[in-house]
């Protein structure tokens, strides 16, 4: 049965997002909010939790996992930039990008996509997920929580609760976050390809 945390949207309460972080730490897989639709999230290393997300979202080795970071510093760990790339997600983030990007040695092997060795790295502008990634000290590792079959993600807390109550730990609930998801830039062959047109604006990519 999944623990069910009820957060304020503007002002997270430090002890619930502890005890979600220490969740994680110890291995716990999350439904958490975000600047665009709820995510899955659990530590970067998660066998388990890796698996676990696979699961229920039913996906196959080709899926881009992503690491949701706290800040540009924190990705810059795990990816490798040039400069021109560089402004380009600086002046992005943070915000509701997925940015596909050759993965550096921080990241584990299985989190990177099998032939391009990439990996997808993203800064969510939401204040509760920036309150948890400030407080577990390292990345989420995440997927959108997107159904198979199911067209939209959910939006309510409790309806995450509801449906996933048997194979989730924790359910960080601040309110419905919208229904569509970031908006996805591959710069892994140095130009920028949009792969999935969603929340945030594509303009400056074209």
């Amino acid at each position: 049965m999944a623990k069910y945390f009820d957060v304020h949207p503007d002002n997270p309460q430090p002890r619930a997002i502890r005890q979600v972080a220490d969740g994680v730490r110890e291995g716990a897989l999350i439904a958490y909010p975000t600047d665009s639709c709820y995510a899955l999230g659990c530590r970067l290393g998660s066998r388990d939790g890796i698996d676990r997300i696979r699961a229920i979202r039913q996906l196959d080795d080709r899926h881009h996992f992503t690491l949701v970071c706290q800040d540009f510093a924190q990705l810059g760990q795990f990816v490798r930039i040039d400069n021109d790339v560089f402004r380009a997600i600086k002046a992005s983030t943070p915000g509701s990008y997925t940015f596909i990007l050759p993965a550096t040695r921080e990241v584990p092997r299985m989190l990177q996509h099998p032939k391009k060795k990439t990996v997808g790295v993203r800064i969510p502008d939401h204040v509760v997920a920036q309150a948890l990634l400030t407080e577990l000290g390292e990345p989420l590792l995440s997927s959108t929580l997107l159904l198979p079959d199911e067209d939209e993600p959910m939006t309510q807390g409790w309806e995450i609760k509801d449906r996933l109550d048997h194979v989730l730990d924790a359910v960080v609930d601040s309110g419905d976050c919208g229904t569509e998801p970031t908006t996805v830039i591959d710069f892994s062959g140095g130009e920028a390809e949009i792969v999935r047109r969603g929340a945030g604006d594509t303009s400056r990519f074209e």
